[in-house]
Parts: C-alpha cells; sequence; structure tokens
C-alpha cells in the first residue's frame, strides 16, 4: 500500500518547494519509490506554447526523477496568485473529483507520494466552490509537516499555522526550518520557542544553499501515512 505526506508552510516563499525536492531526493537516495504531486500551482511560464510548473519542474530534477511535469500538477496557472483568483481570470477552478483522480494516479506509481500545498494554510482554492487547502488535505487524509522560514517572526507564524491546523482537525507530525543560519543564537531560540510553544519538534534546519537534507531516512520514511 502507497504512503503520503502532505507538506505545508507558514506563508508563501519560505521555501517548501525546496525542502519538497530536498524531502524526495532523500528518500529516492535512501532507495525508495518516492514521488511528487500539487494540486494547483501558480505563477507558471511558458514555454512553446504550454505552462511549465516550476515548482514541479525543480522537485524532479532535484530528486532525479525523469517525467513530465505537467503530470505531477492538476491545475497550472500563469499568474502568481491565490489558485482562486488566478482560476477567476483564466478559467479552470480546482475541481476535487479531478484532484482526487491525479493523486491516485500517482499513488499507483509511488511507494512514497510528497503532496505540496500552495501558499499557506489558508489558502483559498476554489472560493466559490467554497474549497480551501484544508479541504484538499482532508480529502487526501493525509498527516501535515510544516515548512517555515528560520528568521525573525517565525515563532509568530508557526504558532499560528499550528494552532489553526489543531483547531481544523489537520495532524502535523513535524516542521523543518529553513534559510537556517548555523550559529544563529535568535535562530535557534526560534526552534526552542516553536518547540516549547506547540510540543511540535522541528525534525531538520535546511541551510540556504543546501543540496541535501540532513535527517534520517527512515525517521523521514517513517511520517508518511498508509492510504
Amino acid at each position: 500500500m502507497s504512503k503520503g505526506l502532505f507538506i505545508t508552510g507558514t506563508g508563501t516563499d519560505v521555501g517548501k518547494t525546496y525542502v519538497t525536492a530536498l524531502i524526495v531526493k532523500k528518500l529516492r537516495c535512501y532507495g525508495l519509490n518516492a514521488g511528487y504531486y500539487k494540486a494547483a500551482l501558480s505563477g507558471a511560464e511558458e514555454k512553446n506554447g504550454v505552462l511549465i510548473p516550476g515548482d514541479a519542474e525543480h522537485v524532479l530534477r532535484t530528486a532525479g526523477l525523469d517525467m513530465d511535469p505537467n503530470e505531477c500538477v492538476s491545475y497550472v496557472y500563469r499568474n502568481a496568485y491565490s489558485p482562486h483568483l488566478a482560476a477567476i481570470l483564466e478559467g479552470g477552478a480546482v475541481e476535487k473529483e479531478k484532484v482526487m483522480e491525479d493523486y491516485g494516479r500517482l499513488m499507483d506509481t509511488f511507494e512514497y507520494l510528497t503532496v505540496e500545498g500552495s501558499g499557506g494554510i489558508v489558502c483559498p482554492i476554489a472560493y466559490d466552490k467554497n474549497l480551501y487547502l484544508e479541504d484538499i488535505i482532508k480529502m487526501l487524509k493525509l498527516p501535515s509537516l510544516i515548512v517555515a522560514d528560520a528568521g525573525l517572526g517565525t515563532i509568530n507564524s508557526v504558532v499560528l499555522t499550528v494552532e489553526y491546523m489543531r483547531a481544523h482537525g489537520l495532524p502535523v507530525c513535524g516542521m523543518i526550518f529553513n534559510n537556517f543560519h548555523s550559529g544563529s543564537i535568535m535562530e535557534e531560540d526560534n526552534i526552542k520557542m516553536v518547540e516549547e510553544l506547540t510540543g511540535i519538534k522541528v525534525l531538520a534546519k535546511v541551510e540556504k544553499g543546501a543540496s541535501e537534507l540532513d535527517i534520517d531516512p527512515k525517521m523521514l520514511a517513517e511520517l508518511y501515512a498508509e492510504i
């Protein structure tokens, strides 16, 4: 049976895609059949008349997966807006049925599927359908790992994200701090504080430009839930 894990973040541009790529790479280097999926991606570039989902392209390249990035994303939008607004402008609103169909197809292909969210946890996916990111997570029945920036302000954003997820019945299995600076007193204290305030462990610290994720691959694989 396949297993999955959802990657969300404390906001936009905290490095979800960067960390997700390192996660998939770590699993594949450990010898596991690991893949990637994203329901909706905004801010794609057009190449030869085709929108290319850059996030998926980066993850596949980093993890050494030879496949079309469009196979890993259900909805791709040109405008770098929230998916609900991009869909209003471009057409093609997210449909639950397609998300489940594409997710199921990839679950049949990969033993470990890492699913990346869009933006932060409170992200409208299809506003007219009352579909939010949390609804996607619940549909897929996955635990989440939170990616946060290690710098100033992260205590507030992490605690708010965790409390929102708990209030909405979304299990969190750990956190990863991105853009970490070794030796930074403030960033080490940020880790200490968020762990004390949330009761959730920071499982890895990723320095800027890191090409590997410093985490035990067996422990990482154990975060994934059976589907």
